[in-house]
């Protein structure tokens, strides 16, 4: 009886399926486990356990991207619950030290010989006379020997945070706070436009942010909290603020500049002159002499070189300063283009602009990608997910370099990076042309319909 019971009741048997929540659910713990096993991994980052690690994080975090293009809405606490799980996998990277030469550690400088009434600009930190300023942790910054070459947004922001605690833990912890901010403006921003909140994970989940921001952090993230502030106040309509969010961004790291002709008649000319006007503001408590201060930039420019490969081929045609604008403009040109083909709202406008920039870049370190990441929310982003993903195996790097190898890229590492970027872009443009002959062929038959009714 028991075993004839359903089909008498006229239910059909068969494998029991998860639902989209389920996947989701397994999906985060898969990538709970592989991050915190990452954190607990001993000795300079980039070990190969610890790439294994993130590797499985990264293949979660795809699988979750898949669910997202299959799934059009979650329920809203299945989306909270995954926000939590999120939370929970970046305490332990926030409660770890920086390690010695950690960016944060020149914030913490920066902010402190600016409150001492120095100049970060002109002010080297292996000065034997500034001796005296250093505390336990500016002792082992990067680069002692060059003054700083962080924009003047940046400056004050360190300024900022080192007068409430002069630490790395304080950079950390308002860094964490920006995470979280970008999360609130893209939950709002994805309701308005009646979007799937889920998308809000896409940001939230990636493992570039636990390991870059959490972990390292980077300035980048506060930049890209003013530009996603910028796009959402665009999309309400709300010029003068949108221009004012943008300088901001531009002033804490220069890349987002070459969205600038995104913003070509959808904000005022007197929004665009307010914007550039804020910038100038920022310079003026660090002007000498009525010079531009730029630190080590030009130093910066002339003889940093990471993970380069395309700036590194332009480069034996022209010279660096050259090489360097020419990824600028292409950035430039594929935003021109980009705000002819796409409205203001679509995340693959904003990301691919300064991801074509960063790639002719002549520095292209995993957290200048942080940029990207509260823009991949659509298939055209695809190859920028990927590289996103696979730009985590440069890591490697500082492993080998703490066991004393060359501080360079080996070019299996670029080709683990770069090659699965290049397939995603194949495939992405391949079901492009696709679709578009497909659409052709289905207006061409619908032409032929509506000839032969007459």
């Amino acid at each position: 009886m028991g075993a004839n019971s359903g089909a008498a009741n006229g239910k059909r048997s068969g494998p029991v399926t998860a639902t989209p929540s389920l996947r989701l659910y397994g999906l985060g713990v898969t990538m709970a486990a592989a991050l915190v096993i990452a954190a607990r991994i001993q000795g300079p980052a980039g070990s190969p356990p610890y790439l294994i690690a993130l590797g499985a994080a990264g293949i979660a975090y795809l699988l979750a991207i898949r669910e997202f293009l299959r799934t059009p809405k979650y329920g809203r606490h299945v989306i909270l619950v995954c926000l939590a799980m999120s939370a929970v996998w970046r305490v332990p990277y926030l409660l770890v030290r920086p390690g010695p030469q950690d960016d944060v550690l020149r914030y913490v400088w920066d902010g402190r010989v600016q409150r001492l009434g120095y100049n970060p600009y002109t002010a080297i930190p292996s000065d034997p006379a500034l001796a005296k300023l250093h505390t336990r942790e500016t002792r082992e910054m990067n680069n002692p020997d060059l003054p700083s070459p962080y924009p003047a947004g940046a400056q004050l922001f360190f300024r900022a945070v080192t007068a409430i605690d002069e630490s790395a833990f304080a950079f950390k912890v308002a860094f964490a706070a920006c995470e979280w901010a970008i999360v609130v403006v893209l939950l709002a921003q994805l309701r308005r436009s009646g979007r799937g909140e889920h998308w809000v994970l896409a940001y939230a989940w990636h493992p570039l942010l636990v390991t870059c921001v959490a972990y390292n952090g980077h300035i980048d993230i506060l930049g890209a909290l003013l530009l996603v502030l910028s796009v959402t106040a665009l999309g309400r309509q709300w010029r003068t603020i949108a221009a004012v969010a943008f300088g901001l961004a531009v002033a804490i790291k220069f890349l987002p500049a070459v969205l600038a002709p995104l913003y070509w008649r959808r904000v005022r000319i007197r929004d665009g002159l307010l914007a550039a006007l804020v910038i100038a503001l920022l310079y003026t408590p660090f002007l000498q002499r009525g010079t531009l201060p730029l630190g080590s930039l030009d130093a910066f420019l002339k003889s940093f070189r990471f993970n380069d490969p395309v700036f590194a081929a332009i480069e034996r045609a022209v010279r660096p300063q050259v090489a360097a604008g020419l990824s600028v403009l292409f950035g430039l040109a594929t935003a021109v283009w980009l705000r002819v083909k796409r409205p203001a709202g679509s995340p693959e406008a904003w990301a691919w602009p300064m991801a074509v920039s960063l790639a002719g870049a002549p520095v292209v370190y995993p957290w200048y990608l942080i940029w990207l990441v509260p823009f991949l929310q659509s298939a055209a982003t695809l190859p920028l997910v990927i590289w996103t993903l696979s730009i985590l195996s440069v890591f490697y790097v500082w492993y080998a370099h703490a066991l004393g190898g060359l501080w360079q890229v080996p070019t299996w590492i670029l080709l683990l990076e770069y090659g699965p970027v290049a397939v995603a872009a194949a495939v992405v443009w391949f079901h492009g042309r696709l679709a578009k002959r497909q659409t052709r062929g289905h207006n061409l038959n619908r032409a032929i319909d509506e000839i032969r009714d007459l």
